[in-house]
């Protein structure tokens, strides 16, 4: 049995040896928990009501909303300011980031009544899709699609701010609660509404249109990742049109496929090639078979023993 000095030291040279997966001597790039803190303080103002712990007040609501746009701003711009400062390519000076992490926290928070537009439409989309839903306060408590797609427009908005990781890590925390993978580079259109969700994954040049409705398990992604990060920038992923359902277990892959408006998608479809406007696709129905176990059977009464 190893010592406790002979542990140290063996974990101590693994630091040395792989220095990619270790930062000695360095801050951290950006607090996880500051990140989840922001978003749950975030869904706070773009739901008023809903998520706060205590009545938010109409004679008090400005109140209110300064408040959380100073609490937000103050935090989202520390994060920021620590995410360029080990952005290799963006090369900033100490006076140009805190300037640069101030100015991108405010322009985002210029954004939030667009992702209210935005949202108002899901929860609409989702509401008039599912008739299990029985009103839109329910869709918007309840609902893991609309969790998801409310982190993808907030992930969204600080991706097209050009802000490194923290879009992906904020995207993460909802793919880790929901099982919905978005990326936050994806465009998506108003009205969107994601039924059931989980083991959905949209990747980051997938572009999707208005009023398109997509069930559990659809994959829009990529045919195939094996060139790397040769493929950065690339077009990779396919493009949705409007008026689009896509049912459960589906994969749309690549980045020349181009679903058509009005496309409806069968469940368990396997598309790489583009599919015109206003057509339906399915794949062949499964046959099933049947075998007779004779010491089951009797041929007498032509019933099946169970």
């Amino acid at each position: 049995m190893s010592t406790l000095e002979q542990k140290v030291d063996m974990i101590f040279d693994s630091y040395n040896k792989y220095e990619l997966t270790s930062r000695i001597d360095s801050d951290n790039i950006v607090s996880r928990d500051e990140l989840i803190f922001i978003v749950k303080e975030l869904r706070k103002l773009l739901f008023p009501g809903y998520f706060d712990n205590v009545k938010v007040r109409s004679e008090y609501v400005k109140y209110h909303i300064g408040e959380k746009i100073e609490l937000i701003e103050y935090k989202l711009s520390k994060q920021i300011k620590r995410a360029l400062d080990n952005c290799e390519e963006c090369g900033l000076s100490t006076e140009e980031l805190d300037l640069k992490a101030s100015e991108t926290a405010g322009a985002f928070m210029e954004r939030i009544p667009k992702i209210r537009d935005y949202l108002y439409t899901d929860v609409q989309a989702a509401y008039n899709g599912d008739p299990a839903a029985y009103s839109t306060q329910e869709i918007i408590y309840c609902y893991p699609g609309i969790f998801a797609i409310t982190v993808y427009r907030i992930a969204h908005e600080l991706w097209e701010l050009k802000v490194p990781m923290i879009p992906r890590i904020i995207s993460e925390y909802a793919h880790n609660l929901t099982g919905i993978d978005i990326h936050p580079g994806a465009t998506i259109g108003e009205y969107f509404f994601i039924d059931h969700g989980t083991g959905i994954v949209i990747g980051e040049t997938t572009i999707i249109g208005k009023n398109v409705k997509i069930y559990q398990g659809v994959t829009l992604g990529g045919l195939s990742t094996r060139k790397g990060q040769l493929l950065k920038g690339v077009k990779r992923h396919p493009t949705i049109g409007d008026n689009v359902t896509i049912y459960s277990n589906s994969s749309i892959l690549g980045g020349e496929t181009v679903i058509g408006n009005d496309v409806i998608i069968g469940g368990n479809t396997f598309i790489v090639s583009s599919v015109a406007a206003g057509m339906k696709v399915n794949t062949r129905s499964p046959q099933l078979e049947y075998s007779v176990d004779s010491a089951k059977y009797n041929s007498e009464y032509s019933d099946w023993i169970i």
